[in-house]
């Protein structure tokens, strides 16, 4: 078998991202060796893989549910949002530059055709399938010239396309049709048909229109899955992030103490890997919320500011809201702080920045004894070590060298007090290290929390991607999936007028 599929979606947040990633779980239960693929991924949401190389953190999570390691084929082009129009380019995993939205989708985009097609050939040629998740709509007809996601690929590797609605939205039977009638002919023969997302009710009533819209597009629809909560994986957040409010979706528990713990953690601009919160939400008694205003600070037990992709944007909008004044109160009073990333570079004491934002010398916080300097050459590593007597992992993504000149060792950065500062990604991961960091935290805020002693993150994981290959096992019609993974596009699809435009 050497087969393949291109799981597109009418729009943005369509369930692209889950559905490949319960096909790749459904197909590595038959006992089929199944790989991920994502030619250009958008994303502040990333991922270090063993050899080095950053990839879209969808991709990785997809790579679990297949059971293999991730690696830089799997997501060949990664673009990072420095700001509304422009982004990095990271290459294979490697960054190659900045470059603005008109300056990429103007050629350079094109260009990585034949890239990404030899990453997908790699995939293919050691792997029984390769699942591939387009982006946002294949309709994006100002684009599809110089596409190498979404049609481009699909056409370059003769892959067949199932395209993804969200019914929770409304108007999913216009967007199926509306998808394939702004299609080229040539691409609308590999369109094999559609898979409904996010459905509440009886199926029954939905299937006049399933079998109208066959009767309309000559293509069938391969599976009908039913809402469900906390199905998400990690996303593909572009530049927005649902700010006020947000709860990540964990298994609900009572506390295993007398008391909860609440996290707040700053939504700073351009945020990046804000799953690093996931694993405290995973567990029983720790309550999780972004917050943008000081005062949401008051009742907190650990404040976090995470990773940023604009460190001295971050800080100036710290300090604009206030919410800089309240973290360095709080620092002052011994209430627990913890910053990653960028959020941990800005809780220094200067920043040299002539690479990421050009602003030269900058003033951080000044809350840990540390000096930041931007080097051109990017850090992307996958440390191990320890903390607090526990075995921690992690990975890194910074541009920022940091020289700590006091304070207590912590990871690769520093401890004073109550206020942490690490450049490790993923370390609360760690089961022992994050229970034995939540006691310190319980400890400093007066909480008599204790945290669970049974909570397993990697299998909380696991779980999910079962719910996720369980979902299209029981909702998809998988036979006919199978079909057209291993066969291709059924021949002889109409044609759907008008097609693309000239």
């Amino acid at each position: 078998m050497n087969g393949g599929l291109l799981v597109a979606g009418t729009t943005s947040d369509a369930g692209k991202s889950v559905v490949t990633a319960g096909i790749c779980r459904w197909l590595v239960r038959q006992g089929v060796k199944v790989a991920p693929f994502k030619a250009q991924n958008m994303s502040l949401n990333s991922y270090v893989t063993r050899e080095g190389a950053e990839i879209g953190r969808a991709q990785a999570m997809q790579a679990q549910a297949c059971r293999v390691e991730p690696t830089a084929h799997m997501n060949p082009v990664l673009l990072k949002p420095g700001g509304e129009r422009s982004s990095q380019v990271v290459l294979l995993g490697r960054p190659v530059g900045e470059m603005s939205a008109r300056g990429y989708h103007g050629g350079r985009q094109q260009r990585l055709l034949g890239t990404v097609l030899d990453s997908l050939a790699e995939l293919r040629a050691s792997y029984d399938a390769v699942i591939c998740e387009g982006a946002g709509s294949p309709a994006e007809i100002n684009l599809r010239r110089t596409d190498i996601v979404n049609m481009g690929i699909a056409r370059g590797a003769g892959l067949p396309v199932l395209v993804v609605g969200d019914i929770d939205r409304g108007g999913v039977f216009a967007s199926f049709f509306g998808t394939v009638a702004l299609l080229a002919p040539e691409d609308q023969a590999l369109v094999a048909g559609f898979l409904v997302n996010k459905f509440r009710g009886e199926v029954s009533l939905l299937e006049p229109g399933l079998d109208m819209l066959h009767g309309l597009t000559g293509r069938r629809t391969y599976g009908v899955l039913p809402f469900r909560h906390g199905l998400g994986i990690d996303e593909e957040d572009g530049l927005r992030v649902s700010l006020r409010g947000t709860v990540r979706e964990s298994v609900v528990a009572p506390p295993v103490g007398a008391d909860v713990l609440r996290v707040a953690v700053c939504a700073v601009p351009l945020m990046s890997n804000f799953t690093d919160v996931d694993a405290l939400a995973a567990e029983p008694g720790v309550v999780v919320r972004f917050v943008d205003r000081p005062e949401e600070l008051a009742d907190a037990d650990l404040v976090i500011v995470p990773g940023t992709r604009g460190t001295v944007r971050a800080l100036r909008w710290l300090r604009e809201r206030g919410l800089a004044e309240a973290i360095a109160r709080r620092a002052a009073e011994q209430r627990p702080v913890l910053g990653v990333c960028g959020g941990f570079q800005l809780l220094g004491e200067h920043i040299e920045d002539e690479v990421e934002s050009r602003a030269g010398h900058v003033d951080g916080l000044g809350l840990l004894p540390v000096r930041v300097r931007f080097a051109r050459e990017k850090t992307l590593a996958r440390p191990v070590g320890e903390a607090l007597g526990e075995r921690v992992e992690g990975y890194e993504i910074h541009h920022g060298v940091a020289e700590a000149t006091g304070g207590e060792p912590f990871l690769d950065g520093c401890r004073v007090g109550q206020t942490w500062g690490t450049h490790w990604h993923g370390s609360l991961e760690s089961d022992g290290f994050r229970r034995a960091f939540l006691r310190e935290v319980a400890a400093a805020a007066g909480r008599r929390f204790v945290p669970a002693p049974d909570t397993s993150f990697a299998a909380l994981r696991e779980e999910q991607l079962d719910r996720l290959g369980d979902l299209i096992e029981h909702h998809a019609d998988t036979d006919a999936l199978w079909r057209l993974i291993e066969s291709g596009a059924p021949q002889g699809l109409p044609f759907i007028p008008p097609g693309a435009p000239a």
